[in-house]
């Protein structure tokens, strides 16, 4: 706790003074982010710091494997579709980044099995990508099977965005978009979704 504590001091000492009134503005004016990340919670992947955003800029949901599940209202709990009916209706984002990475644990666990200790909910949550499971190991001679799944997965969660019926209209609408990425924790290089292609590339 006390790194903690050490942290959020020279975040007061340092960082504070200089966006001080930024803060003090999303505080009287609220929040009016561009664009919601849908990211993994890994520690390595940290949205605000790849992207170097400001206060304010990004809405931000974290889970295993950065995974959307499909359009469910029902009394269960949807803690990823609750942050997106909130970015979307309420906040009104105008673009969803979902940001895949590489040695993604959530995949290993999709694609060789979860460890003993995370079976209570990991293996649940990662039934949502089955299909991307499927493709990755339909393909033959795969080099880097962990990097495909990571991609499929992205392409499963933009697949299932399109399952929430405020999301669809405003897609079809114009007034949102919807964008993948892979971001390469020991190389820095983001790859982007060409969503003409389906390809990834470099940014």
């Amino acid at each position: 706790m006390q790194r903690l504590i050490d942290g959020y001091r020279r975040f007061r000492a340092e960082t504070w003074p200089q966006q001080r009134a930024q803060f003090e503005a999303l505080a009287a004016e609220g929040q009016k982010p561009h664009t919601m990340v849908i990211a993994c919670s890994d520690s390595r992947v940290d949205p605000g710091s790849i992207f170097a955003a400001a206060p304010g800029e990004l809405f931000v949901v974290r889970n295993v494997a950065n995974l959307v599940p499909p359009y469910a209202p029902d009394a269960a709990y949807h803690g990823t579709s609750a942050a997106l009916e909130f970015g979307v209706r309420v906040l009104g984002v105008s673009r969803i980044l979902v940001m895949g990475h590489a040695l993604c644990g959530g995949v290993r666990a999709l694609l060789e099995g979860a460890p003993p200790e995370a079976q209570d909910f990991v293996v649940g949550w990662m039934r949502i990508a089955a299909e991307a499971r499927s493709k990755v190991l339909a393909c033959e001679g795969v080099e880097d099977r962990q990097e495909l799944g990571e991609l499929e997965a992205v392409r499963l969660s933009l697949a299932n965005l399109m399952t929430f019926p405020w999301v669809a209209e405003a897609v079809r609408s114009g007034r949102l978009e919807l964008r993948g990425a892979h971001f390469g924790v020991a190389t820095g290089r983001l790859l982007l979704l060409d969503t003409a292609t389906g390809d990834f590339a470099p940014a």
